[in-house]
C-alpha cells in the first residue's frame, strides 16, 4: 500500500500507479467480479425476467463505467482536478447501492428458483449471487475510501 493511500491521499493516480495505490487498485477486482456476474447472469436460465434484467443492467453498467474510469485514470484525463475526486466518490457510492440492490434481488430470484430448475442452472445462479455480493463489498470499500479521499481534498 502506498503511503498516500494510508493517509487518505487527496489526489487521483494516473498511469499505471492506478494498479498500485489503494483504493484504486480495487478497479481490477471490480472489473473481474463484475464481469463474472455479467457472464453468469447472461448464461443462466431466467425464471424472473424483470429481476434478472435489473441485475444484468447493473452488472453491465458498472462493468462499462468502471472500465471507462480505469482507462481515463490510466491516461491521466483527470488532470489532478478536484472535480474528478468528487466524481470518483459519487460513482462508487452509486455503484455500491446499485450492486446491493442487484445482489438482494438475485438472491431472491435464486431462492425462488430452487424447485423446478436443473441442478446446473441453480448453481450458476448461486455463483452469480456470491460474486455479486463480492462485487458489492468491493464497491462499498472503494466508496468509503473514495469518500475519505474526497473529504481530505
Amino acid at each position: 500500500m502506498a503511503p498516500a493511500a494510508a493517509s487518505g491521499g487527496s489526489s487521483l493516480p494516473s498511469g499505471f500507479s492506478v494498479f498500485t495505490i489503494f483504493p484504486d487498485m480495487l478497479f481490477t477486482l471490480e472489473f473481474v467480479f463484475g464481469g463474472l456476474v455479467w457472464i453468469l447472469i447472461a448464461s443462466s436460465l431466467v425464471p424472473l425476467p424483470l429481476i434478472q434484467g435489473w441485475v444484468m443492467f447493473v452488472s453491465v453498467f458498472c462493468f462499462v463505467a468502471t472500465t471507462t474510469l480505469l482507462i481515463l485514470y490510466i491516461i491521466g484525463a483527470h488532470g489532478r482536478e478536484a472535480s474528478w475526486i468528487t466524481l470518483d466518490a459519487a460513482y462508487h457510492c452509486v455503484a455500491a447501492l446499485l450492486y446491493l440492490s442487484a445482489s438482494v434481488l438475485e438472491a431472491l430470484a435464486t431462492i425462488l428458483m430452487h424447485d423446478g430448475f436443473t441442478y446446473k442452472s441453480y448453481h450458476e445462479n448461486i455463483s452469480a449471487v456470491v460474486f455479486s455480493y463480492v462485487a458489492t463489498l468491493l464497491y462499498v470499500v472503494h466508496a468509503v475510501f473514495s469518500l475519505i479521499r474526497w473529504k481530505s481534498s
